[in-house]
């Protein structure tokens, strides 16, 4: 059992167990996230991947135990608590507001923190357009207006907005050319270098593990393999399922 105070540990989950009626969605999952470090869950759709992180942020209640920055997440100050304290979800859908601009929609990242005094949003979004300079183009443009992978890059950046310590992403590469997908985890690659924790969730096996540091593969709600990404990549199950020509994906 790892101890509390081990700072580098950014969140630390055990037996994680979530039910929909009698039905298990998530039985006993395990996995502990460090900072600076990439983790990537990876596995077939409906294996309980988005119900992890939903569980994670506490929008959905689970069993098991979730410690946070050392602290045990308890039932009553849930999302609020967890979002105060640098834990984001870039969720699948991106969520925009069409029909505000790129920075606008970049300031609202940036509101729970101006709410309890911080004034550095502008400070901030300079630092969001120097890893994304394609949105300091568009930054008067309406959200809606924007590719896929723009839409992506403005989810990102919102998320970053809010200087997270945990920045969870749920299927960053879905539905983008493969170009852009190429870009997208080149960003997620660099972004560990400001040594926020990330936690990739994420269909496409093969660019999360060449990324990632630590891998695990969730399969009908349960983790079945979990290891150093490059041992995953090379292991022949892990190949097999998921790296071999057959999987675009």
């Amino acid at each position: 059992m790892k101890q509390h105070n081990d700072h580098s540990v950014i969140l630390e989950v055990r037996d994680l167990t979530v039910a929909y009626g009698k039905v298990e969605a998530l039985h006993k999952v395990s996995l502990t996230i460090r900072r600076g470090e990439i983790v990537t869950v990876i596995g077939p759709n409906g294996a309980g991947k988005t119900t992890l992180l939903s569980a994670l942020m506490g929008l959905l209640p689970a069993g098991g135990e979730i410690v946070y920055m050392g602290h045990a997440k308890s039932r009553e100050r849930e999302v609020e608590y967890l979002v105060r304290h640098g834990m984001t979800l870039v969720p699948e859908k991106r969520e925009l507001f069409a029909e505000m601009s790129v920075e606008d929609n970049l300031l609202l990242g940036a509101f729970d923190r101006y709410r309890t005094g911080h004034r550095d949003q502008m400070e901030t979004m300079d630092e969001v357009f120097e890893i994304f300079p394609r949105l300091e183009e568009r930054r008067t443009q309406l959200a809606g207006t924007l590719s896929g992978g723009e839409r992506q890059m403005l989810a990102m950046g919102r998320a970053l907005m809010a200087k997270p310590k945990l920045l969870m992403l749920d299927e960053p590469s879905l539905g983008l050319a493969p170009l852009i997908i190429k870009e997208i985890f080149r960003i997620i690659s660099e972004l560990k270098q400001t040594g926020v924790a990330i936690l990739l969730v994420e269909q496409n096996a093969r660019a999360a593990l060449q990324i990632a540091d630590y891998g695990y593969v969730l399969e009908t709600g349960e983790v079945s393999l979990a290891g150093p990404s490059k041992e995953l990549a090379a292991d022949q199950r892990v190949i097999d399922a998921y790296l071999g020509l057959g999987h675009k994906r």
